[in-house]
């Protein structure tokens, strides 16, 4: 009973100790509190709390790793639901709590990718090649590919511009991203930039079929059509099946043969200015069409532009040799038909002011590609009378005769003012002799020339023939009346002798009667012979009329055969060979050339223009 007592004792003091029971209260109700807020959790216990489970790791990084995973797998798991906008929430969860990893950036774009929101896309895209530089570059660039497309259905070709510049920046040398820029900028009309691309291109990556036909069309949208034919044919050098280029060279024939047809048409109207502005139309086309540089020349010869008209004719010629083929050489041989022509008309210009030297170079040149047109060696022949070279216009004048006929009026008109001329000439030398024979020769192509039996009466009397004076004499006052010489004649060789007197003598009847026969059949021979002078090309070659000859002073007459002077000019002439047209340089006329006056007729066409010429020139506006 003791023992059990002091043990009652012994226990008794802690159990009833007023600390004791305080001390277990606070720690019942400070676990009853936590199990409250935490339920079981043992992660929040201090570390001067024992508990008999082992503690979780407390790491942050653990954490937020375990819950961007989560997150990132639920974005996936919405992707594969085709909810994109959840998914896009959740991996930009993911991004908050791992803003360093750069799939998770890809992730997200490819979900606004999804969205069509190409903007938040890239910016997603952009912090990705942040963090791995190099790695989605091209995915960047295709998503700014993406929003360009976008905006340049809608229309909105600057931002577009803008977004392809971006992709091609970043993928530099990718084609496909510059071609996009180069629509943008055609369809912003900036076609010199556009050129400036192609040609980059090309200098870069090197010719193509295609860049020329890109180029072509770009050149096309500029007006700047020879550069469009240029690259055109180039395209089809380099691929002969090339559809697009064909249709392309097909557009401008087309052009090209609707401006010929307007400019023919014009030049027949006499509108030659605005028929020039079709032909360049055509020409802008076809740049090496031979036959239209054939008709722009002609164009230029009418208008009286003969260095222009030279330049096209030896262009048509050149191109047309290079092309070779039978058909070229009748474009030479137009070209050849029409350089004679633009030496005539020059020539004729030339002689108009009084610039004969030039006009005979220009003739010599133009015999020397045609030697059997009339017109030509009568002209020259004009050209050396006016500069008193009479042997030599004799000989063109002959070499003429000999081509149109013995009766021709034209070359009977010349020959008699010629060797009436001559005969004056003669006659104030003191060579009378001489200037009967001229004057006979005179008379011999026009028996109605009484001025000529006036002088040839008298050098006769000269010469102390004085019946031959006298039949002139009587010549002169049937043909001329009223001629102021004839008192003085009629004293000198019928003295004591009225006009009518001397009309009603024996030898003046015998005179008519003879004068008479040599008039009709002088008009006989005249009226067989053909009326025009052939021409060179266009059946009518023009020349100087006997009126244009003027009165001469007095010069030597040298004896030269008429046959070794045919073609023989003042200045020895340089050979040039038929078969080389082209050897004729537009230089080597230079000298001629600059001798024009700056004054130039021109012929004032009407300004009314069809609709089908106003849109040729709007197209295709010509280019002096």
């Amino acid at each position: 009973m003791e023992e059990t007592e002091e043990g009652t004792e012994q226990t008794s003091p802690e159990e009833v100790s007023p600390s004791a029971v305080s001390k277990k209260l606070q720690e019942a109700r400070r676990e009853e509190t936590l199990t409250r807020l935490f339920g079981s959790s043992k992660v929040f216990l201090t570390f001067g709390e024992t508990s008999s489970e082992p503690r979780p790791d407390l790491q942050a990084s653990v954490l937020i790793q375990t819950k961007a995973q989560e997150h990132c797998r639920k974005g996936k798991e919405a992707v594969e639901k085709c909810e994109y906008a959840r998914a896009v929430t959740c991996f930009s969860k993911a991004i908050n709590l791992q803003p360093h990893q750069a799939d998770l950036y890809v992730l997200q774009a490819e979900a606004y990718l999804q969205l069509c929101d190409f903007q938040s896309a890239a910016l997603s895209y952009t912090r990705a090649c942040v963090l791995q530089p190099d790695v989605h570059t091209h995915r960047l660039a295709f998503v700014y590919y993406l929003q360009g497309q976008c905006l340049f259905d809608r229309c909105l070709f600057q931002d577009a511009l803008e977004s392809f510049g971006k992709a091609s920046e970043l993928r530099p040398g990718f084609r496909a991203y510059d071609a996009r820029r180069v629509a943008c900028l055609s369809a912003l009309g900036h076609f010199s930039d556009c050129l400036n691309f192609v040609t980059e291109w090309m200098q870069q990556d090197g010719p193509t079929a295609d860049l020329y036909v890109l180029r072509a069309r770009l050149h096309k949208q500029l007006n700047k059509t020879p550069q469009c034919f240029q690259d055109v044919k180039c395209a089809l050098e380099l691929n002969p099946s090339c559809p697009e280029g064909g249709a392309l060279l097909q557009q401008l024939k087309e052009t090209a043969e609707r401006a010929r047809k307007a400019a023919v048409d014009r030049a027949l109207c006499g509108d030659l200015h605005q028929a020039l502005k079709l032909t360049d139309v055509a020409l802008e086309n076809l740049p090496q069409e031979p036959q239209l540089y054939v008709f722009r020349g002609t164009l230029y010869r009418r208008l009286k532009e003969f260095s222009a008209a030279t330049q096209d004719l030896m262009q048509a010629v050149e191109l047309s040799e290079r092309e070779g083929g039978e058909e070229p050489n009748a474009v030479v041989n137009e070209a050849r038909v029409q350089m004679v022509l633009v030496y005539n008309d020059f020539s004729l210009d030339c002689f108009s002011r009084g610039l004969y030297d030039e006009a005979t170079e220009l003739l010599n040149k133009a015999i020397e590609e045609e030697k059997n047109q009339p017109g030509l060696y009568i002209n020259r022949g004009d050209c050396f009378f006016k500069q008193k070279i009479w042997v030599y216009a004799l000989a063109d004048y002959e070499q003429a005769e000999e081509l149109l006929g013995p009766n021709d009026p034209t070359i009977q008109q010349r020959l008699s003012v010629l060797h009436k001329a001559v005969g004056n000439v003669c006659f104030s030398e003191g060579r009378f002799k001489d200037a009967v024979s001229s004057f006979s020769q005179a008379l011999k192509y026009d028996p109605t020339l009484g001025e000529v039996y006036e002088a040839r009466s008298k050098a006769h009397r000269k010469l102390g023939s004085v019946e031959q004076a006298k039949e002139d004499f009587i010549r002169t006052l049937i043909l001329q009346p009223h001629n102021t010489e004839l008192p003085a004649m009629l004293m000198s060789l019928f003295p004591g002798f009225s006009l009518s007197n001397v009309l009603s003598t024996a030898t003046a009847q015998s005179v008519r009667e003879q004068l008479e026969q040599e008039i009709q059949a002088h008009s006989n021979g005249s009226s067989s012979s053909s009326q025009r002078l052939r021409s060179v090309s266009s059946q009518q070659l023009r020349s100087v009329s006997s009126q244009q000859l003027r009165s001469v002073s007095s010069h030597q007459l040298r004896s030269v055969s008429s046959q070794q002077l045919r073609s023989v000019s003042s200045q020895q002439l340089r050979s040039v060979s038929s078969h080389q047209l082209r050897s004729v340089s537009s230089q080597q006329l230079m000298s001629v050339f600059s001798q024009q006056l700056s004054e130039k007729p021109q012929t004032q066409g009407s300004s009314v223009w069809s609709d089908e010429e106003k849109q040729l020139l709007s197209v295709n506006p010509p280019h002096h």
